[in-house]
């Protein structure tokens, strides 16, 4: 096995197209775990996570709602993670960039009958 480095390029090129750039860095051979970079532009969007993501926020503001209405805002300097599960909104209250390491836990096996 191989260890890369990973050049951080600050000022990545946003798509005009988009509100959104991604720069996935990693990703294991299963799939289920990935790491990278993420920028958007001020929007807000309906997210449902069937993920564990960490975010550590290099820039900007951001607002988590959940479905019961309760809002977390975190800022540029804040780390935090978005359980498997979650749904409600992500708004980027700025413009946004963070690292993200995401997990897509195992499904769980049904439970043997007793």
């Amino acid at each position: 096995m191989s260890i890369r480095s990973i050049r951080f390029d600050p000022k990545p090129a946003i798509d005009a197209a988009s509100a959104t750039t991604v720069h996935e860095w990693y990703q294991d051979r299963t799939g289920a775990f990935s790491a990278g970079f993420w920028a958007s532009e001020p929007s807000e969007i309906a997210v449902r996570y069937d993920e564990d993501e960490f975010c550590v926020l290099i820039e900007g503001t951001v607002e988590l709602t959940d479905a019961s209405g309760h809002t977390e805002t975190y800022e540029a300097g804040a780390s935090f993670l978005i359980p498997s599960g979650f749904a409600g909104t992500w708004k980027s209250v700025t413009p946004v960039r963070k690292f993200y390491v995401v997990h897509l836990p195992r499904a769980q096996e049904p439970a043997a009958p007793a």
